[in-house]
Formats: C-alpha cells, sequence, structure tokens
C-alpha cells in the first residue's frame, strides 16, 4: 500500500493535544476529558512521544463524527495544520508512521547527561530544527537526525554525541520503551497515582 510507506521528504499529518481541540473548538482540558471521564477518545490512533499523545491526523479530522453527541470539524482549522506540516500525506494506522522522536527520546539516543545539552544544541542552530511543533513540543523524523550524527559528532566539543545502538534499533522497531514512551500523570492525577 502507498502509505505503508514515508514519501521523501513528507511527513505525516499529526495533532497534538492543543491542535485536537482547536480543531473542535474546544478548550485543551476538554480533550483529557474525553479520555478519562467520557471515554470517547483513547490513544488507539495516537503514538506517545515523549510523553504526550500525538494523533494521525486522518483519525482526528473524523473523530467528531464517530461519538455519541456529534462535533463540529473547524476546517479553517484543518486546513490550517495540514498548510502548516506540509509537504504532508495521510496515515491511517499508528504502525504506517516512521519513527519520530521528541526531546526525551533524543536524549536517550545519544545518552546525554541532560536535555539541557539537547535544548543548547537545538537554541544554536547545532542540532536540525524540529520537523513539528506540536502542542508547543517540538518532534523530529528519526532517521534525518541520524543522517546528521556525523557532523553532530565531528563539530563535539564536550558531548560525544554518540549513538546508543539498542535504543536506535528500538526506535526503528516500533520497540521503544525508554524515557518519553509513556504518558506520565501530572498535576491531580499525579497526586493520585502517588499516594
Amino acid at each position: 500500500m502507498a502509505e505503508d510507506r514515508a514519501p521523501a521528504g513528507r511527513k505525516p499529518y499529526l495533532a497534538g493535544g492543543a491542535e485536537f481541540a482547536a480543531l473542535y473548538g474546544v478548550k485543551r482540558l476538554q480533550v483529557s476529558q474525553w479520555i478519562s471521564r467520557d471515554h470517547t477518545l483513547d490513544y488507539r490512533y495516537a503514538k506517545i512521544i515523549s510523553g504526550s499523545p500525538y494523533w494521525l491526523l486522518q483519525f482526528v479530522k473524523g473523530f467528531g463524527e464517530t461519538t455519541p453527541r456529534p462535533k463540529h470539524l473547524n476546517q479553517a482549522e484543518l486546513e490550517r495544520l495540514t498548510k502548516e506540516q506540509d509537504p504532508g500525506y495521510w496515515v491511517r494506522e499508528v504502525e504506517q508512521l516512521p519513527p519520530l522522536v521528541g526531546q526525551a527520546e533524543l536524549v536517550a539516543l545519544f545518552q546525554l547527561p541532560s536535555g539541557e545539552l539537547l535544548r543548547k544544541a537545538i537554541s544554536t542552530g547545532r542540532f536540525r530544527p524540529a520537523d513539528y511543533n506540536l502542542s508547543g513540543s517540538p518532534i523530529w523524523l528519526l532517521e534525518p537526525v541520524v543522517a546528521d550524527a556525523p557532523a553532530l559528532q565531528a563539530g563535539a566539543r564536550a558531548v560525544d554525541w554518540a549513538i546508543d545502538s539498542k535504543v536506535l534499533a528500538a526506535l526503528r522497531e516500533g520497540s521503544y520503551d525508554g524515557p518519553g514512551s509513556r504518558i506520565v500523570p501530572r498535576g491531580k492525577a499525579a497526586n493520585k497515582t502517588a499516594g
């Protein structure tokens, strides 16, 4: 199937919690309530990256039609989001996504002692720009990051930027279970699980 492979230079259309909320004209908290209280939404069509869910935009645009009380999709917001992610392509199943990483996965991949080193490399332009900025978080396609590793290593002073081969293999296989692979409860939800 053509959608199984990422077209060269393109990325799949995605939406984080903030974009999901904007597409349906609700506050971001409402998206969380659809999951935790109403159970009309789950993570089946989401990829967890750096501890946050990112849904397939193909799923998000049809979500409002699948709920007990239909929800209206903001077409202008959908057009804005797809234009922002162009050149992009539609994906129907999470398994069709190429490997994607956020800051937590990159810290593990490069065996960095902290996220601060990565953030500094990003802010100074030594690290490639993110492929996405969804819900305020940067996300990268894994393979271009890996291709850039030799240049990072060549220009390194204090950090080796050596790739952990086990983490890389797990990210490519979709079996990664390290930092960022799970949603960590925050706020009141975190207090309930801690007690």
